[in-house]
C-alpha cells in the first residue's frame, strides 16, 4: 500500500517544519510548502518534496497543488492549512489596508487552496482537511485585533465546512494551539514596522510604556509548548477514524475554553485585560 499523502503550508519553521518531520517520521508522504523560494530550497535538502505556495498568490496556490497532484497521480489524502501573521496594535490604529492584507493571508488564501483541494477529496471519496487556528480563534485580547478576526472568522467558516463535509467522506477539524514556541513574535515586529505610526497614536504613551515592550522583547507571561505539541494533535486529527472537529493545544487554551464558556462577558472582559 502507498503512503499516505498530505500537503501542509508553511513548513519554512515552527509548526508547519515540526509536522512535516513528525508525519514524514509516521509513514505519510509529506509535501512541505513554503511561501519563499529559499525555504522549498532548504527542505528539499531535507528530502521533501516542497512546493512554493503562497496564499497571497493565487498562481502559486494553483501551480503548487498541482504540482502535488501530478506527484500522487491525482490524489491527495489531507491538507493541513497552516502558517498565519499577526500586526500588532490597536484596532483604532490599524490602516484598513493592512486588515485586508492579513485576511488574504490568514483566511482567503486558506479558503482559496482548501476550495481546489475538495474536488479531488470528493472524487476519491474521503479526505481530512485540518485548520490550524488559535486560542485567538475563540478568545479575544487586546492588541491583537487583527489576527483575532482573522481566527475568529477561520473558525466560523471551518465550522460551516464540516456541517456541509457530513454528507461525504471528507472530514474537518480545528487545532487551536495556545502559546508556542516559533517565529511568530519576530515574524509580527515587521508587519508592525510596516503598518503601525504608533508615534502619532492617540496611545503612544501606552507603546511606550508597555507595548513596545512586550513586543521587541516578549511576555514573561508563561511558558511556551514546543511545536510537536501541535503535531501530536495533527496525528490524531489525520489518523483517528473519528477525528474530533476541535483540537486544543496548551493549558492556556484549555483554561480560556472553560473560562469562554461558565464567565459572564464581563468578568472574562476584567480577566483578558489583566493578561
Amino acid at each position: 500500500m502507498s503512503a499516505k499523502t498530505i500537503l501542509i503550508t508553511g513548513c519554512s519553521s515552527g509548526i508547519g517544519h515540526d509536522a512535516a518531520h513528525g508525519l514524514r517520521d509516521r509513514g505519510w508522504r509529506v509535501f512541505a510548502a513554503c511561501r519563499k523560494a529559499q525555504d522549498c530550497d532548504r527542505l528539499r535538502t531535507e528530502g521533501f518534496h516542497s512546493p512554493r505556495m503562497d496564499y497571497n498568490d493565487e498562481d502559486s496556490l494553483r501551480d503548487g497543488l498541482t504540482e502535488v497532484l501530478d506527484a500522487t497521480g491525482g490524489t491527495l489524502d489531507a491538507l493541513f492549512n497552516n502558517g498565519a501573521y499577526a500586526i500588532p496594535g490597536p484596532v483604532e490604529d490599524m490602516p484598513t489596508e493592512a486588515l485586508r492584507t492579513i485576511f488574504q493571508s490568514n483566511l482567503i488564501g486558506w479558503h482559496d487552496l482548501t476550495r481546489q483541494v475538495i474536488p479531488v477529496m470528493r472524487a476519491q471519496g474521503h479526505g481530512r482537511i485540518v485548520q490550524c487556528s488559535s486560542v485567538l480563534g475563540f478568545i479575544a485580547m487586546k492588541w491583537r485585533g487583527a489576527y483575532v478576526s482573522t481566527k475568529f472568522a477561520l473558525e466560523g467558516l471551518s465550522d460551516a465546512l464540516r456541517l456541509e463535509m457530513a454528507d461525504t467522506g471528507i472530514k474537518v477539524s480545528i487545532i487551536d494551539p495556545g502559546p508556542i514556541e516559533t517565529d511568530f513574535r519576530k515574524n509580527a515586529i515587521k508587519e508592525f514596522e510596516r503598518w503601525i505610526d504608533w508615534e502619532n497614536s492617540a496611545r503612544a504613551d501606552q507603546y511606550r510604556a508597555d507595548l513596545l515592550t512586550q513586543l521587541y522583547e516578549g511576555s514573561s507571561g508563561g511558558p511556551q509548548w514546543p511545536a510537536s505539541a501541535v503535531t501530536k494533535k495533527l496525528i490524531h486529527a489525520l489518523e483517528h477514524p473519528r477525528p474530533k472537529p476541535r483540537y486544543y493545544v496548551t493549558t492556556p487554551t484549555y483554561a480560556m475554553g472553560v473560562a469562554r464558556r461558565i464567565l459572564p462577558t464581563r468578568t472574562l472582559d476584567w480577566l483578558l485585560s489583566k493578561a
